[in-house]
């Protein structure tokens, strides 16, 4: 596009109203994360070491000597569950998620993303507080209330990604969307240490209120600071809404009513992002959810060191997303480079990069130097993938890419359901053989998706997600 440089020089990045919406929807998947994860941490300290079989005492390897824990931090309850009751309880979240996904895209399409995902957020955070009631009450409470907690969040990805069709100028994507979506990490990584000291120092009920605080307050900033769209923003330059309607004027759909269904589903690049989706997410949500468990019951780490280490890897993806997005955009606009050849080279080290790793760590023993490398490092080269397939959506279908997102991220959602029961499932014993299953079949999955995308991924516009003007695609490679 010849006007693109002529635009670009005239909206400036400081100060603009995209990279505030940035800014503030990276705080809003920071809340997202954090009450998605505390969950993790909280649980070692939810269980009766006593009768619990999570061996809240007793690690496979020698377990690391911890201060002594104050008094006043044992009046919380806690709970007789045992590994598969665990299992259901940290995937339940992923039951509620599912649900929402493709509507979320519908919706936030058709009448807008801002509340959507304002008001998905704020069920969450609502569901947050109420956690030690439900708790109390029995595991089948809590995992109800994870349910409710999932159906909120579910939306989340889809609206931002609907919000994002409309604010990100197609140069920028990589840039924008990963500042955006670093907030996943971001709360990954902020949370988990953050509810270890929190389960040290108070007790863990005050994990759920505290970080529930986080989120109304997010909420209030979201609610009087964003527009759905440019030409709604209140406080936008006109040289950055014109900036950003014309750089998106031949990506768009001009209508909101019409979607083609059968050419979305019958889209071959869809299924490319569906597959590498998936097989992302089984290693990201094992880890996610298991990783606090794996630190206790093998390594041995205390609660208070535990969420210190379990964030290590997160903090490592948070920044090479961030890095990834700018380098990205930078081969695209400055270097030329194709657009499905920066994404697919991105997905294949933040997918194969991570498999290597995983398999190396379940090799450690307990080399606890060497399995903690070995972990961040496997996780950190995810961090690649956010300007891989994670964005493709809006390449390839601008204005269906909240749908697209939706039936993605609803194939991605399978591996947070089963994934944690099938690694609890088969880790009974918890020795380091079973956890080294664990990791070969994440990388194997993680392969197979890296492979399949590579093969079937796109980068240009699909025909059928413009109405008005086609696009010819000279991607393959």
């Amino acid at each position: 596009m010849l006007y693109m440089p002529f635009f670009v020089c005239t909206a400036p990045v400081l100060c603009s109203s995209r990279y505030g919406l940035a800014i503030l929807s990276c705080y809003g998947f920071f809340v997202a994360y954090a009450l998605r994860v505390n969950l993790s941490v909280a649980m070692v300290d939810m269980l009766n070491s006593s009768s619990s079989s999570s061996g809240a005492n007793d690690s496979v390897c020698p377990r690391h000597s911890s201060p002594a824990r104050p008094k006043h931090n044992h009046t919380a309850s806690v709970y007789d569950w045992d590994s598969e009751t665990q299992g259901w309880i940290l995937g339940s979240f992923f039951y509620g998620y599912i649900i929402t996904q493709i509507p979320g895209g519908y919706l936030a399409r058709k009448y807008g993303a801002k509340w959507l995902l304002g008001f998905g957020i704020l069920g969450t955070v609502i569901f947050t507080l109420l956690t030690p009631v439900a708790a109390d009450l029995g595991a089948g409470y809590l995992i109800a209330v994870r349910v409710l907690e999932g159906i909120g969040e579910g939306v989340t990805f889809p609206a931002m990604h609907a919000m994002w069709a409309s604010w990100a100028p197609p140069l920028e994507r990589s840039r924008l969307l990963t500042i955006s979506y670093a907030g996943a990490q971001l709360g990954t990584v902020v949370a988990l240490p953050l509810s270890g000291q929190i389960c040290f120092y108070l007790d863990w009920t005050y994990v759920f209120y505290i970080f529930g605080a986080v989120g109304l307050l997010w909420f209030i900033l979201w609610v009087f600071l964003v527009s759905n769209s440019p030409s709604s923003h209140r406080r936008i330059s006109e040289t950055e809404r014109t900036y950003i309607t014309a750089s998106l004027q031949n990506e768009l759909s001009p209508t909101s009513d019409y979607i083609p269904w059968t050419s979305i589903l019958t889209s071959v690049p869809l299924w490319a992002i569906v597959v590498a989706h998936f097989s992302y997410n089984w290693t990201f949500y094992t880890l996610l959810t298991l990783l606090p468990t794996y630190m206790n019951d093998i390594l041995g780490f205390s609660i208070k060191q535990n969420g210190m280490l379990s964030a290590l890897p997160y903090l490592g993806c948070w920044l090479l997303s961030m890095g990834g997005g700018q380098l990205a955009d930078y081969l695209r606009e400055t270097c030329l480079f194709r657009t499905v050849i920066v994404r697919k080279a991105f997905t294949i080290i933040g997918m194969m990069g991570p498999a290597v790793f995983l398999v190396a760590a379940g090799y450690t023993n307990c080399n606890y130097i060497m399995a903690i490398i070995f972990l961040t490092v496997s996780s950190s080269l995810g961090g690649f993938s956010a300007s891989g397939f994670n964005i493709n959506h809006l390449d390839i279908a601008p204005s269906y890419a909240g749908i697209l997102l939706g039936i993605t991220n609803s194939f991605a959602t399978i591996p947070g359901m089963v994934g944690p029961v099938i690694a609890r499932s088969l880790t009974k014993s918890n020795t380091i053989l079973e956890w080294r299953t664990v990791f070969f079949i994440s990388a194997g999955i993680n392969l197979f998706g890296a492979l399949f995308y590579t093969l079937f991924g796109k980068g240009t516009v699909q025909p059928w997600a413009v109405h008005r003007v086609g696009r010819n695609s000279d991607d393959s490679i």
